[in-house]
Order: C-alpha cells, then sequence, then structure tokens
C-alpha cells in the first residue's frame, strides 16, 4: 500500500488513473476516493487547515497524474471550506488546473489553456484579496506566487502538449 507524503493515514492510491471517454476505460475507482473524501468534515470552521489528510491527498493525487481523482477529492474540501474564503478561491484555482490537467491527457489543448486561464484568474483574485498574519491554513503556507510564475509560462505556450502538465504538490514544497 504506497502512502502520500504528509498523510496522517494509510490512503492508498488508486488503482488507476481515470480518464473520462477513454476507450476500454473503465470506471473510476471510487471505493478508493471515498475514503479520501470520508476525512473531509462538513464544514471547516475559519479555515482549511494546511496539513488536513485530504487536502494533501488531492494534491498529491494531481502530481501522480491522478488528475480526475484529484479534482473529485479536492471538490470535496472545497465544499467543506468557509463560504466567501482565500481557501476556497485557492480551492478553485486548484481544482481547474487538476481538470486542465486531464485536458491535456485527454488532447484537447485548447480547453486545458481555457482553464489554466481560469485558475490564474482565481489567483490573481486571492491576490487581490486580504491576508491574514501567519497561521496554519492552507491559503497561507501554500506558495500562490510560484504557482502563478508557472501558470503564466504555461498559459503563454502556443501550444500545449501532454507534457505541459502543471504540479501542485511540488510548488508546494518548493517554498
Amino acid at each position: 500500500m504506497n502512502v502520500p507524503p504528509n498523510m496522517g493515514g494509510p490512503l492508498p492510491w488508486p488503482q488507476w488513473a481515470y480518464v473520462p471517454g477513454e476507450a476500454g476505460g473503465g470506471d473510476a475507482d471510487y471505493e478508493t476516493l471515498d475514503m479520501a473524501k470520508a476525512l473531509v468534515p462538513s464544514a471547516f470552521r475559519g479555515y482549511v487547515p494546511a496539513r488536513h489528510p485530504a487536502l494533501r491527498y488531492g494534491l498529491a493525487l494531481n502530481d501522480r497524474g491522478y488528475f480526475w481523482e484529484s479534482q473529485e477529492v479536492l471538490e470535496a474540501v472545497w465544499a467543506a471550506a468557509p463560504q466567501g474564503s482565500r481557501e476556497r478561491i485557492l480551492l478553485r484555482a486548484c481544482i481547474h488546473i487538476a481538470n486542465a490537467n486531464l485536458r491535456l491527457r485527454m488532447q484537447r489543448p485548447h480547453s486545458a489553456a481555457r482553464l489554466f486561464g481560469d485558475a490564474l484568474a482565481e489567483l490573481q483574485i486571492l491576490n487581490s484579496r486580504k491576508t491574514a498574519a501567519g497561521g496554519d491554513g492552507f491559503v497561507e503556507s501554500f506558495p500562490v506566487a510560484p504557482l502563478v510564475a508557472l501558470l503564466q509560462v504555461t498559459f503563454g505556450r502556443p501550444q500545449l502538449s501532454k507534457a505541459d502538465w502543471v504540479a501542485l504538490g511540488a510548488t508546494a514544497r518548493s517554498q
């Protein structure tokens, strides 16, 4: 059983990466994803902790090429994040990135470019919002500036390919 880094519990990786519409592909590994989603409370109070296992797992899924699965787990965390919070904005950007990475895998570069642009717009909104001083929330610990720079380079390419996917956790670890 593989355990993602910074995980508090033994969550396995999905048995396969689900790609919608892929010939011969089955359904997603919902059983594994449900284990991660079960860790998400009905609502986070005040902020989403940066070390929450479902959040870390969702970011790690993206970085291991499980883009659809990452989106699913991050959407569960987003739904529990406080309404109007900076965490919701950052999570939306991460969800857009995972979705864009999936589109690249599906060889839909124009759709991926649009989603990368949506993520960049979310991060610009995030940067315009007042920053909280310190704390162990997701937004306070995530290096937004390097992600913005990476997205600007990616989004600025004339033609995207499968190799242009964007990692989330690697950006966070490089802080």
